[in-house]
């Protein structure tokens, strides 16, 4: 058996960090587009921020129907094909990004005017929503991975890790974009970089334990089995109950929906909000990269607290960390009255510290809730319903930037924060579901 288990946690850790690269590469040809757009409104003024919100609001909802479909066949498809499908046509997407001013001419005869910026902003419209569809076939499938390679005790510690590859894509494409010179390589440079990992997805992972001859996690309370799973009927049957009937994954959606207004008020407007205020171009990307550091370091965090100190109840985690991000939201407002720049990098990254704990471990609430038989399905609804956040951070936010300016935006935010805290504190005291049945010894997994 020691043969067994050795070769189990290299496997498990093997998926864990390749899965980790391999994702973030998702990142690299998804957030560069946030910082395209300074560069982009410099060559064409005439392009308005409430315009690149309408984009990136249509985009997100798209992502999350993506996220919500691919949830789905994510429980029911080999991880490892399912990514490398997603990120083929992402960066085929940027690559083409690029070259969007010369289509634009090519279609219309324009270089420039009113005729040109409508076709410019179609083109990208259409390419923006193309991606962030096959942007949805990142999470689901990784998600996946971790819940057939960790059993539910590890789950929030190893989650949570697993879930700085989020931060990890996000600073790495910040620190990148924020040195170049072009909007153009701002979509051609990441493109190169993710299709290198297009190739390490398919050398280095692989779906399930039995897909290299070890044995699979035991069964946990209520999960089907081998049998009933190859059966539609009975599986069609447990997905309604226990996911789109289960009010704790609704209420789980509900939370992660204002997580989402918060984190995505700071990573889609944050580069020029913080370019208006003053900052170079680098030390806005800089800035918003110590931001996903420290909510890496969160992640990791919370998810040690979870499984250590609350015996995986990690919704209870989630709301004590949503109360420290309202408190540093409203620190965030009147700090940009007192000038001072380092004491708002201080507190902006203790907001990514405690923002990214709920972004990691909401997700393990909801794969515990459901089993791993329908975990990929439950994260599809969460993911569904945080990318609806899009509906408020694209084109209105970019709209109330326009009317009202930057300063008032954390008052707002903290409200939003202070929403999603109640909505989690409701299940505090939810039954742990993740017990296994007729647990084996340890040396199986």
């Amino acid at each position: 058996m020691k043969p067994t288990k050795h070769s189990f946690k290299y496997w498990q850790w093997r998926v864990i960090i390749c899965s980790m690269i391999g994702y973030s590469m998702f990142y690299f040809v998804r957030k560069n587009f946030s910082f395209a757009i300074p560069m982009l409104q410099e060559v064409y003024p005439e392009i308005t921020k409430a315009q690149f919100g309408a984009i990136i609001s249509a985009g997100g909802i798209i992502y999350g129907i993506s996220k919500l479909i691919n949830g789905v066949i994510g429980d029911r498809t080999n991880a490892r094909w399912h990514l490398v499908l997603g990120l083929g046509v992402c960066v085929l997407a940027n690559f083409i990004f690029g070259f969007t001013d010369r289509l634009t001419t090519w279609i219309t005869g324009a270089s420039s005017g009113p005729d040109f910026v409508g076709g410019f902003m179609t083109i990208m419209a259409v390419l923006y929503i193309l991606n962030q569809i096959f942007q949805g076939c990142g999470f689901a499938p990784c998600n996946h991975l971790m819940v057939n390679w960790v059993p539910p005790h590890e789950l929030a510690t190893k989650m949570s890790i697993w879930n700085t590859s989020h931060s990890i894509g996000a600073f790495v494409a910040a620190v990148i974009c924020g040195y170049l010179t072009s909007w153009q390589l701002c979509f051609w440079v990441p493109a190169c970089i993710s299709l290198v990992g297009v190739f390490f997805i398919i050398a280095t992972l692989r779906d399930t334990p039995s897909s290299v001859g070890l044995p699979e996690l035991p069964k946990v309370e209520g999960e089907l089995d081998e049998q009933e799973g190859k059966d539609p009927k009975a599986w069609r049957k447990f997905l309604l109950h226990k996911v789109f009937l289960n009010p704790v994954i609704w209420i789980l959606a509900l939370t992660d929906l204002f997580v989402y207004v918060v984190r995505f008020a700071i990573l889609d407007w944050g580069p020029s909000m913080l370019q208006e205020m003053g900052l170079s171009k680098a030390l806005s990307g800089w800035t918003v990269a110590i931001f996903e550091v420290a909510g890496c370091l969160g992640m990791i965090f919370a998810g040690f607290v979870s499984d250590k100190l609350f015996k995986s109840r990690s919704q209870r985690v989630c709301a004590i960390e949503m109360v420290l991000v309202t408190l540093c939201l409203v620190a965030l407002h009147f700090i940009q009255d007192l000038h001072s720049p380092v004491l708002f990098l201080i507190v902006l990254a203790l907001a990514g510290f405690f923002l990214y704990g709920p972004q990691a471990l909401l997700g393990v609430v909801a794969s515990n809730e459901v089993s791993k038989k329908a975990a990929s399905s439950a994260v599809g609804i969460i993911g569904f319903m945080s990318y609806l956040s899009t509906l408020l951070t694209g084109y209105p936010l970019g709209k109330f930037a326009d009317t009202f300016g930057w300063h008032p935006i954390f008052i707002l935010m903290a409200g939003v924060a202070v929403i999603g805290c109640i909505m989690i504190a409701t299940l505090w005291n939810l039954k742990d579901r993740s017990r296994i049945q007729d647990r084996p010894s340890s040396e199986n997994c």
